[in-house]
Order: C-alpha cells, then structure tokens, then sequence
C-alpha cells in the first residue's frame, strides 16, 4: 500500500504565481527521491547525523535557498511566505525531520537577514542557503516562553564586546547548530501598570559554539526526536559586531521573523494532516471487514468526510495568511487563525488516522504513529494554541 503526494489541486488556487510553482514541482521531485520509505533512528546521535545529512541534502537541491534572500545566494528576491508554506507542506507529507531541517534554516536566520549588518550578513547567509550551516533561533527561556517579555538572559557591553549571562531552552538545532540566534536584555524593561515588565530592551546577537561562556546544558528528548538543547552562558563574550540591528530593537526582529514563518507552522501541520488521511483512505478500501472493506461503512466515509474538509478548510486560511504577508497585508490575525486552525485540525485528523488503523495504529514505527507524534509539537511551538486565541481576541476587540 502507499500513497502519492499531489500539489496540484492546491497550485490551482488563485493565491499561487509562477515562481511558487517552481518551488513546488522543486521540493515535490526531492522528496519523492529522496525522502520515500524514509525512516529514523531515534537515538540522539542517530537524529543529529540524519538532521545534519538533511539540512546538506536540501542544501545541495537547492531548496535551503527559500529560507534567505537573491543577494545572499537565496532563490527569490524577498521572502516568500507562500514558498515557505509549500515546501514545508511537502515535506511535512513525507518526513516531519525533513520539514523541521528546513525550516530551522529560516527562523534560525531570519533575524540577521532582516536586520543584520551587510558583511554580518554575507558571513554567514550564503552558508545557510547553501546548507553548509546549521542555524538555531534562541528565544525561549525556562521563564520566559509565550511571555517574551519575562526574558532574564543578559548582554552587557564590556569594550569591544558583549558579554552574556543566562539559559536558554527549548532550542531546536541546539549541539548542532553552527550559529545561534540568540536574544538577551541590554536593558532593564519598562514596569508595565501591573508591575511585569515590557519587552524594551531587548537585543539580538550571533553565537557561535566556539565562543568562550558558551555551552549546552542539556540535550532533552521529546516525543518527536528532533535537535533540542538547553543552552547556557556564562560570562560569554560576542564581539559588537555580531550584535543584530540597534540596541532594543530585538523583541520587534523577533517577531518580524515569526510573522514570516507563523503562516509556515500551519503549512507543516497541513502536510502531516493530508498525509494521515491519504494513508487513511488507502488503509480504510483494502481493509476487510464483516465481509466488506472499512471504506464501505457510513461512519468511515463520515470521518474521511470530517477529515478532508477540515484539511481544505485549514488550507485556505494557511495560504491566505501567506499570501497577505507576502502582499504588505495585515497578516497578525489571519496568521494566528491559520495556525490555531491547521494545528488543531491535524491533531484531530491524525488521531481519526489513527482510529482507523486500529492496534496497528499504535505500533512503534508506523506511518500514523509517527503522524500522532509529530503533530503535537506544532500546537505548542511558535505561539501554543490558546496565545493563538488571545492574540484573535485582542485583533476582533480593538
């Protein structure tokens, strides 16, 4: 039994030109190469070496060129939050370590292409598009997750460098990055009416793993192996000239540089989601049942149903919100609808896989299994389902 991915239908929506026809028919041909029967080890150092192989492998087909711009040896002139959505969908369908690989490459260097100085730029960017560098985006703290604002890393200015304290977690990429981008407070923030603290003051810098104060803490293991590390400073010294746009200006760059990926969340989501059903759909007509295949009961056929509009439905929202960012549209409540919306729907699409399959749908190793496993990240990761809601609300009251 297998299944076949197929843009097409969705290249036939009005939101797409020819350039991201270019990128699809790109990624689709990759990954029907080199990513069909693929499966992981999922040792830690089994996972390292398969996401490092990815990144050089997307890297050498070209595809890591969606996630910088032309000048730096990127594949279009601006980002292109439609391109992105695509090449993640796609490669969601067929190996979520794939989609992962990929779009680390964006988010980890989104900011210094944004923002970045010209020759900090052509350091590090044509190495990031060509897959040569492994890039990681550094937020999140112990503290300090959906509430950015509560950041306590710390970057002081000591001569000709910063010098960084404090822990960083839930890093994807993190022990084998080759550059992290990594936001800490230069100064205090302003007290807020209600005694918590503003989002003022806050810088981005680039790390390398070389640079003395730096280490990983810890490597943690989720349910979904993928890269991921605690990071620690420790009087960690960065020269100025890696430091990422103005003083304060960080919290506004990293959140320029979610807006162009949030709608990419949704995308991945979508390909986990259409993947599950297309496995549904081939499971459910050759499985034998009561003399019939399960494809011939009601309550299946009311399921797929349930599942294949939730997935069109999630779609259209996912490539809207795209579509909007890439036209200078407000994209901040649509990307959150898509992203909710697509998140939400894949989890209940997969499990609904899942159901289907039976006890087999619950054996290590199969296609639905790794779906339920993969999917339940991306509710939490990049704004968790119920920041989505708040952040709609906020946009519908204003």
């Amino acid at each position: 039994m297998s299944v076949q991915f197929d843009l097409s239908e969705r290249l036939s929506w009005p939101f797409f030109a020819p350039e991201h026809r270019t990128a699809a028919e790109l990624v689709s041909a990759w990954s029907a190469q080199h990513l069909s029967g693929q499966s992981h080890g999922e040792s830690r150092d089994e996972v390292d070496a398969q996401a490092r192989k990815l990144v050089a492998g997307l890297g050498q087909a070209g595809i890591t060129r969606y996630c910088v711009r032309a000048e730096h040896g990127g594949a279009l002139m601006k980002f292109d939050s439609r391109a992105i959505c695509l090449i993640r969908e796609t490669l969601a369908y067929h190996d979520g370590l794939a989609d992962f690989s990929f779009a680390m490459q964006g988010l980890g260097s989104g900011s210094l292409s944004l923002a970045g100085e010209s020759t900090l730029q052509q350091q590090y960017l044509p190495r990031v598009a060509s897959g040569t560098a492994i890039t990681a985006f550094a937020l999140s703290e112990p503290d300090a997750g959906s509430d950015v604002a509560a950041m306590q890393t710390s970057a002081r200015l000591d001569g000709d460098h910063y010098v960084l304290n404090g822990t960083k977690t839930w890093i994807s990429n993190g022990g084998i990055a080759d550059v992290y981008c990594v936001f800490a407070r230069t100064t205090p923030g302003l007290k807020r009416p209600d005694g918590t603290v503003g989002a003022q003051g806050i810088t981005a810098f680039l790390v390398e793993p070389g640079d003395p104060g730096f280490e990983i803490e810890r490597r943690i293991d989720v349910i979904a192996p993928h890269p991921l590390a605690t990071l620690r400073f420790k009087n960690c010294r960065i020269p100025v000239a890696r430091r990422i746009g103005a003083e304060g200006e960080g919290f506004k760059i990293a959140m320029r540089t979610l807006d162009i990926f949030r709608a990419s969340v949704a995308a991945a989501a979508i390909g986990f989601a259409r993947r599950a059903l297309d496995e549904a759909v081939a499971h459910s007509r050759q499985r034998a049942m009561f003399g019939k295949t399960l494809a011939d009961f009601q309550l299946t056929q009311a399921a797929i149903a349930d599942m294949a509009t939730a997935i069109d439905a999630a779609a259209l929202l996912t490539y809207r919100a795209a579509w909007q960012r890439d036209t200078g549209q407000a994209v901040t409540k649509s990307a959150a609808m898509a992203k909710m919306t697509a998140t939400e729907s894949a989890q209940s699409v997969i499990d609904r896989a899942l159901q289907m399959f039976g006890g087999r749908g619950v054996v290590h190793g199969e296609i639905v299994e790794r779906l339920y496993r993969d999917i339940r990240a991306l509710r939490i990761y990049e704004g968790a389902t119920e920041v989505q809601k708040l952040i709609i609300a906020r946009e519908v009251l204003k």
